[in-house]
């Protein structure tokens, strides 16, 4: 089962016609937001899937503006609320209008002016279609470099990235984006399978720190959720049923939490019944086991074997169930 939270996004230096802009530029940004006669537009930039807000924008009977001097063309956020997700835009060094759409989501919202957005807007409508042939038809646009960071380095192996990055464009070569997956490949492939798997230590709710490694000796699930992420929710009573049914066989996991509010984790701690060490730093996606491991989504898993080997990755519902069979039938 592949089930994860999509939502976040990461920053990323775009680019338009071929060629990658390092310079700070003014937006030529205007806009309507639909049902809105007054209040403000936020203007926000991503970093590692989190949001910062970056302008604001008096909205002035229904009409905003942003002149703001910011790096073009990059992808951006606007939202009307701070603590909601944005609407998505690719701005570029050109006028783009947008048309705002305050309902849910900003489902029926409208830009012009921007190629990339346009091209965005048709990976959407096509419903996830295969990478390679969209970096193929789209090898020097930002889009085709953030889709294969965003939405497939999740599901691809160090070697599939390596190819698929290689396909973009020279100008998409020095992006965040392209950088961040370079530099992803040597991490993910120390945590292939046939690898130990890599230490480390966290704090649990109690404020104790516990090592992975104290957990060695027996076959460990190393769990990588969060209370806010819904897959992982949905996972969560497989993950029990198997851990009450193999715990006295010499099964345990090892829960890692990408929250940030201590309140929230604790209490899904509970109401999901997760009667195994749990540790987080509340560092949401900045989480320091998350980075060690490589893990771009949630859920996600690392079966270890007594020996501290990895032995599979990224099992779910039936498919871990089967593995956990052939382990413990065979001993």
């Amino acid at each position: 089962m592949k089930k994860y939270l999509f939502g976040w996004l990461a920053t990323a230096t775009c680019m338009l016609s071929g060629l990658v802009a390092t310079a700070q530029q003014p937006l030529q940004l205007t806009g309507t937001a639909a049902g809105i006669s007054q209040g403000k537009v936020y203007l926000q930039k991503f970093n590692n899937k989190m949001f910062l807000t970056v302008d604001s924008a008096e909205i002035k009977n229904g009409a905003f503006s942003f002149n703001t001097k910011v790096q073009l063309p990059e992808l951006y956020g606007l939202t009307l609320d701070k603590n909601k997700s944005p609407y998505y835009i690719f701005l570029e060094a050109a006028p783009v209008k947008v048309q705002l759409d305050s309902a849910a989501r900003y489902r029926n919202t409208r830009v012009t002016g921007s190629a990339s957005q346009d091209i965005f807007t048709a990976y959407r409508k096509a419903g996830d279609p295969e990478i390679g042939a969209f970096i193929k038809e789209h090898p020097a646009s930002i889009v085709a470099a953030y889709v294969l960071y965003r939405e497939w380095s999740y599901r691809l192996s160090p070697e599939q990235i390596t190819a698929y990055t290689g396909q973009l464009d020279a100008s998409l070569q020095e992006t965040e984006y392209v950088k961040t997956l370079k530099a992803l490949v040597p991490v993910l492939q120390a945590v292939q399978p046939g690898n130990r798997a890599k230490d480390f230590a966290g704090t649990t709710p109690e404020e104790r720190q516990v090592k992975l490694s104290d957990h060695f000796g027996k076959y460990v699930l190393l769990d990588f959720w969060a209370a806010w992420c819904p897959p992982c929710r949905a996972e969560n009573p497989n993950v029990v049923k198997l851990f009450n049914k193999y715990r006295s066989k010499g099964f345990t996991v090892f829960g890692v939490s990408l929250d940030r509010d201590k309140e929230s984790w604790v209490k899904a701690i509970k109401d999901d019944k997760l009667d195994w060490p749990q540790v987080s730093d509340l560092q949401f996606w900045n989480s320091a086991p998350a980075k060690l491991y490589g893990v771009r989504a949630i859920p996600a898993n690392v079966l270890i074997d007594p020996n501290g080997v990895i032995i599979a990755r990224n099992l779910y519902g039936a498919e871990l169930e089967k593995k956990l069979a052939e382990v413990f039938s065979a001993k």
